[in-house]
């Protein structure tokens, strides 16, 4: 496969619109360890296509088709992905530093132990997505689904998650330290032993959510719905949850001190 001559056919293709030249097609193909650095794949059909290993840093593949693609320790640093299909493709440690996956299809994606930092996922599709372990500091997530992804032992410090969609998702001993999720739906979420110090969670829905164990310190719960919410053996030192919504509430064993309950008063009686 002469790459060059395809990438060339493809340019002119975007260029007229498809009128000439020709669409990139390396569907199934194998392109492991290709070097594809700041290539236009935009619109390409790389479904299926083995890229483990391959260096697309700064590559443009906004809109591309990588459906069930093999991206396993890839290099896509940088990389423009927005609108990409990439359900069910194997990301796997792959370095998706600062790069732009805003409206990606990721939908039952592999990217355990991934490198997302700074990256923009805004308005992404993750449902039942696989991010364990996954590095996400400092990335935006905001209105991105993730209903029903495993986000065990992630790390989302600073990570922006207002308005995210996370029900039924697995967080447990994820460190969302000063992570933003106001708005969030977090219905239902497994968050044991998480570490959510000094997180936003204003006016999120928190009902049924798993909180045994975790780390709330001088985290933000005011006007939450914590309906059916467990915080058994929670640390909540410095918590403030004025103005929330308990009914049914566990808070066995739960570490009270200078935490801020919803009718304004401030609970020391467990310090």
């Amino acid at each position: 496969m002469d790459i060059q001559e395809k990438l060339e056919k493809h340019q002119e293709w975007l260029e007229t619109n498809g009128k000439t030249g020709e669409r990139f097609n390396a569907s199934k193909a194998n392109l492991s360890k290709a070097n594809l650095s700041e290539a236009n794949l935009s619109g390409g059909d790389l479904s299926g296509t083995d890229l483990s290993g391959a260096n697309l840093f700064d590559a443009f593949l906004s809109r591309a088709n990588l459906f069930e693609a093999n991206l396993l320790d890839a290099n896509l640093k940088g990389a423009y992905l927005e609108g990409a299909n990439l359900s069910a493709a194997n990301l796997s440690f792959a370095n998706l530093n600062e790069a732009n996956l805003n409206e990606a299809n990721l939908i039952e994606a592999n990217l355990a132990g991934a490198y997302l930092s700074r990256a923009s996922l805004f308005d992404a599709y993750l449902s039942r997505a696989n991010l364990e372990g996954a590095y996400l500091i400092e990335a935006n997530l905001s209105d991105a689904y993730l209903s029903g992804s495993n986000l065990s032992k992630a790390s989302l410090i600073e990570a922006n998650l207002t308005g995210a969609s996370l029900s039924n998702s697995n967080l447990s001993n994820a460190n969302l330290t000063e992570a933003t999720l106001t708005g969030a739906n977090l219905e239902s979420v497994n968050l044991t032993g998480a570490n959510l110090e000094g997180a936003n969670l204003f006016g999120a829905n928190l009902e049924g959510a798993n909180l045994t164990g975790a780390n709330l310190t001088g985290a933000n719960l005011g006007k939450t719905n914590l309906a059916g919410a467990s915080f058994n053996q929670a640390n909540l030192f410095k918590t403030y949850f004025y103005r929330a919504t308990l009914m049914k509430t566990d808070f066995t064993a739960s570490i009270f001190c200078n935490t801020t309950m919803p009718d304004g008063r401030v609970d020391n009686s467990r310090c």
